[in-house]
C-alpha cells in the first residue's frame, strides 16, 4: 500500500479542543460520512502560529480546507510505500494511550447483566513500557524504549461527560521480526484514542 505523510498547519484564533482536531482534519478528505477513517495524526507543536500536525493517510489530502472557523493548510506531503524485512533495525516514535481494562467499580451492568468493562489509563512508567512491548509482540523486538513525554488530554464528545486520556510519547529502537505485522501496525495505528491524536507510528532507518 502507498501512504501519504503530510505536514499540516491548523490556524485558528482560538485553540481547538482535542476532539475538534480530528473533526477538522476530516475536511482534507472526500470520504462518505460514517466511512472508515482514512488517516492517523499526531500533534507535533502548538503555538500562536497555529497547531502543527503530522498526518498519515491512505490517500492524498487536499491542499486546504476550512471548518469550525479554522483554516487547515497542507504544508508538505510525500508518498511512501513501507517495506520492512525481518532483522532490519529501525528507530521509532509513537504517541499512544496505554490503557488496561477493568471491571466497573460501581458494579454497573450491560444489557446482558454482565458487569461493564472500563478502560483506565496506565500511569506507572513500567506499566506503560510493558504495554508497548505487548503491542509490538510478534511484529518487532523492542531494543530501546524511552518515554519522552506524558500529557493528560481532556475532551468532551458531542454526547456524554468529559473524558480523559493520558497520551504518552515513546522514542526508541526496534528490530523487525515480521515485516507484514509491523506494516499492519504502521497502517492501522497502535492502541485506542486515534481520534485524539494517538496511534501514529513513525519509523526511520537507523
Amino acid at each position: 500500500m502507498t501512504l501519504h505523510l503530510s505536514k499540516v498547519l491548523i490556524e485558528r484564533q482560538r485553540p481547538l479542543t482535542p476532539y475538534e482536531w480530528h473533526q477538522v482534519l476530516w475536511h482534507l478528505f472526500s470520504v462518505p460520512a460514517g466511512g472508515p477513517r482514512p488517516f492517523l495524526f499526531r500533534i507535533e507543536q502548538q503555538g500562536r502560529g497555529g497547531t502543527q500536525v503530522l498526518l498519515q493517510s491512505d490517500r492524498e489530502p487536499t491542499t486546504s480546507a476550512t471548518a469550525r472557523g479554522a483554516r487547515v493548510r497542507l504544508v508538505a506531503t510525500r508518498r511512501f510505500a513501507p517495506k520492512m524485512s525481518a532483522g532490519q533495525g529501525l528507530r521509532f516514535r509513537l504517541t499512544a494511550n496505554p490503557i488496561k481494562t477493568i471491571r466497573d467499580e460501581g458494579g454497573r451492568t450491560d444489557g446482558q447483566g454482565d458487569i461493564k468493562q472500563c478502560r483506565v489509563p496506565l500511569i506507572k512508567e513500567e506499566e506503560q513500557l510493558d504495554w508497548l512491548a505487548r503491542k509490538f509482540a510478534g511484529a518487532a523486538r523492542l531494543d530501546e524504549a524511552l518515554i519522552q513525554g506524558r500529557q493528560a488530554v481532556h475532551f468532551r464528545p458531542s454526547v456524554g461527560k468529559v473524558g480523559k486520556i493520558v497520551a504518552v510519547t515513546f522514542d526508541g529502537a526496534l528490530t523487525v521480526r515480521d515485516g507484514e505485522q509491523l506494516n499492519t501496525l504502521l497502517t492501522t495505528g497502535i492502541g485506542p484514542a486515534k481520534s485524539l491524536g494517538c496511534g501514529l507510528l513513525s519509523l526511520a532507518r537507523v
